[in-house]
């Protein structure tokens, strides 16, 4: 899994394993440690929301997917979810959760579980 975050847009990238253990058990997590500390991001479907959500809190930041849009997106084309989450003050932080493609140009990571990349295919 991988994390983008800019501003305030928050970016998520799974792999073909990570979305279907995401649709199979309803969550994924991955941990970064800063020695001491451990700054943890985690997908979870959520069946009482309609749209993308998000939370930070006690170093975790948590992607709540809607139930249902999780549980089938392994099984469909769809590439990703995308929402604008109201913040106080009239704030938005920018949402987006997506399947994560093989990169065009060669990069120095292992690619191996990202999917076919639909640029590259004729």
């Amino acid at each position: 899994m991988k994390i983008r975050i800019k501003g305030n847009s928050v970016r998520f990238r799974l792999t073909q394993s990570e979305v279907k253990q995401l649709s199979e058990t309803g969550s994924i997590t991955e941990n970064t440690v800063f020695g001491t500390n451990v700054l943890q991001y985690k997908v979870k479907l959520m069946p009482s929301i309609q749209n993308l959500r998000a939370s930070y809190s006690n170093n975790q930041i948590v992607m709540m997917v809607p139930e249902q849009d999780g549980k089938n997106w392994f099984h469909n084309e769809t590439v990703g979810f995308e929402n604008g989450m109201e913040l106080p003050e009239g704030k938005e932080l920018h949402l987006l959760l997506e399947k994560d493609f093989t990169c065009l140009e060669d990069r120095n990571e292992d690619q191996s579980d990202n999917y076919p990349n639909p640029k590259l295919q004729h």
